[in-house]
């Protein structure tokens, strides 16, 4: 068909930074996501756990307050290791169901309404795009984990004092690491499972699947073959081997680590575990490769 009218011109106005465009993809996720009210929800109550967390360690130094509820100060809860390993193991599970309802829905409906050649075919890469989706979900996560257990870690440093933070400063640099780890292979997982699964229910369920059905067949590879090597497709046992080693403790107890214990007996060299989870970054990586593309060949 034959063009006659010729009035296009170039966008003359003003370009973002190159170094921030993959923030552009950022702020209109999180346009979406305020409107909606089970999302904003579900995300104030996430801080509910840190709240109570603070009144524990406000408590614990509060003697006049502990004699009003009738507990003897040498039987309150201890603010230590296993205090801030219990808050970042429940914060955690709280971040799963987040990143299972916001993951699914980052990257199928691009692809599904070939949205990805439109912005790839401006000024931005593949990496930007992908960079872009994952720091909704780091961000996000970000907010649930480490920044209110850092919160939590000055309070107590705070209301301690006589240099605990100096003496402390492990569970400091293992709250930030620990939660980075955890997150990052969230983010890679669901942006690889939303890639790959256009429909956003299935994805939010494979991404269960990938971490409670996989953990099922490592019991039973443990068990079958008498070997402990199982473990290697259980990213939750994977995760809590990795944070016993930043906290140097054994994450047997609390409510909160209930799906990030390492059973005695059954541990895993941390270098096995760290590689796992490597294995598991670059697998994802492969498949948004696969995916991420400005145009699509139909065979």
């Amino acid at each position: 068909m034959a063009v006659y009218k010729k009035h296009y011109r170039g966008y003359q106005g003003p370009l973002t930074s190159a170094w921030s465009r993959f923030l552009v993809p950022v702020r209109y996720t999180f346009e979406d996501l305020n409107r909606s009210r089970f999302l904003t929800l579900f995300f104030l109550g996430s801080l509910i756990w840190p709240v109570l967390c603070a009144a524990f360690i406000w408590l614990g130094h509060n003697l006049s307050a502990l004699k009003l509820l009738n507990i003897p100060a040498g039987k309150f809860i201890s603010i230590d290791v296993l205090f801030f390993q219990t808050y970042l193991g429940f914060q955690s599970m709280l971040a799963f169901f987040m990143t299972a309802f916001v993951g699914p829905g980052l990257v199928s409906p691009d692809l599904a309404n070939n949205a990805v050649p439109l912005y790839l075919a401006r000024p931005f890469s593949r990496v930007e795009y992908v960079a872009g989706k994952m720091s909704v979900l780091v961000i996000l996560l970000s907010a649930m984990t480490w920044l209110p257990g850092l919160a939590l870690f000055g309070f107590q440093a705070y209301l301690e004092g006589n240099d605990w933070a100096g003496q402390n400063t492990r569970i400091a640099s293992a709250l930030f690491a620990g939660s980075m780890v955890y997150i990052l292979i969230l983010s890679f997982l669901a942006l690889a499972l939303s890639a790959w699964v256009k429909w956003r229910p299935v994805a939010g369920a494979l991404l269960f699947g990938v971490f409670f059905v996989a953990a099922g067949f490592g019991v039973a590879i443990n068990q079958v073959l008498r070997t402990k090597w199982g473990h290697l497709i259980n990213i939750s046992y994977l995760i809590g081997t990795v944070w016993t080693e930043l906290f140097e403790e054994k994450l047997r107890r609390g409510p909160g680590a209930v799906f990030f214990r390492v059973k005695s007996g059954e541990e895993i060299p941390v270098w096995a575990a760290w590689t796992a989870l490597g294995v598991v970054c670059v697998f994802c990586a492969w498949m948004l490769n696969k995916k991420i593309r400005g145009v699509e060949v139909v065979r």
